[in-house]
């Protein structure tokens, strides 16, 4: 099962808020359990972070695990990753991807913010993934 329009827009109101709330002009999606884009947020964030922040949250749906848990992994196993990260149009494995789940625990998509920091990012994708469980 995939997230719902109506899910995602949730999980994207929840985002809204928590950067609106750290005064974080960000840009904000929500992609489904295939990585496909289901909803948008650009909050007077500055060019190229809608890019971003959709391959953040494609790698999060991708490999199952937030995007810079991902990085970690990665970085961690001292394996060449130029060819997984340059797959399926890029992606990217710093913080601010997370996953999404549903009640019982199983991946339906993931939301990411792009233009904080990358602590920012994460705070506000993860507020906009918490109103899911």
């Amino acid at each position: 099962m995939s997230i719902t329009y109506k899910q995602a827009a949730k999980a994207l109101q929840a985002a809204i808020e928590k950067a609106g709330s750290i005064n974080i002009p960000v840009s904000i999606v929500v992609v489904d359990n295939g990585g496909h884009l289901m909803t948008l947020a650009r909050l007077d964030s500055v060019y190229g972070v809608i890019d971003f922040a959709l391959k953040k949250a494609k790698t999060a749906v991708m490999f199952g695990v937030d995007s810079d848990v991902m990085g970690s992994i990665i970085a961690g196993a001292d394996m060449h990753g130029y060819g997984m990260l340059n797959s399926n149009g890029g992606l990217l494995t710093i913080a601010g991807g997370v996953v999404i789940k549903d009640a019982e625990g199983k991946i339906i998509g993931a939301i990411a913010s792009s233009g904080g920091t990358p602590e920012q990012d994460k705070e506000i994708a993860e507020a906009g993934a918490s109103v899911m469980g």
